[in-house]
Parts: C-alpha cells; sequence; structure tokens
C-alpha cells in the first residue's frame, strides 16, 4: 500500500479521461505544471499547462495592485478584472485542450511526457 502512495505521489493522479479515450482533458498537465513551476522549469510548466502560469501572474498582480491601492488609499490602483481574467482563462483551457489533442491525434506529437 504504501508503494502505490508514494507512485501516487510521485506521478500524480492519472486521467480517467484520458485513460478511456486516450486524449487529453482539458486540465491534463495541470499537476505536471505547477510541479515543474515550483522546481523553477518555467519553460515545461507552460509546456505542460499554461493556466498555471497565467494563474500565479494574474495571482500576483492583483495582490500586488491591491496592496498598492490600500498603501496609497486610492481604491483605482486595484486593477480587479476579475471577470475579464476568468474569460482569458477559459479561453487559455479551450485552446489549450484543442492544440494537444490536435497535435496527439494529427502528429503524433505528444506535449505531455512523464514527469520525472
Amino acid at each position: 500500500m504504501t508503494g502505490i502512495i508514494e507512485w501516487m505521489t510521485r506521478q500524480g493522479f492519472p486521467c480517467l479521461f484520458h485513460l478511456l479515450t486516450g486524449l487529453y482533458c482539458p486540465g491534463c498537465g495541470g499537476t505536471r505544471a505547477v510541479r515543474a513551476m515550483m522546481a523553477g522549469n518555467l519553460g515545461m510548466s507552460f509546456q505542460y499547462h499554461p493556466l498555471v502560469l497565467y494563474t500565479a501572474a494574474v495571482l500576483t498582480l492583483e495582490l500586488v495592485s491591491l496592496a498598492i491601492s490600500k498603501a496609497a488609499k486610492n481604491p483605482r490602483l486595484y486593477l480587479g478584472h476579475e471577470t475579464l481574467f476568468v474569460y482569458i482563462a477559459a479561453g487559455i483551457v479551450v485552446l489549450n485542450w484543442v492544440c494537444k489533442n490536435v497535435l496527439l491525434v494529427f502528429f503524433g506529437v505528444d506535449l505531455l511526457p512523464p514527469w520525472g
């Protein structure tokens, strides 16, 4: 049992959609992208799933702008474009999903190599 838990922690949880269809789901690569980002490998993180870096950048910008607006007592300095950021994120997820599956199915290019 311990071996299975260690393997799952190292590998991440398998995607049921990918196991059943051979295609990637919209979230495939997210866990590996977080791991790569935390290891400082931003290029690989982007390749695994660009939403992770986008989210980190947006959260950083939002928090910095919030801190500046509070310190300056000027609420106009806060970005606060949450709806726009969510729409952009949805577009990134769809574009990533389509591109990865088109490359996989039509060109045999797998952009999600195993973590390791």
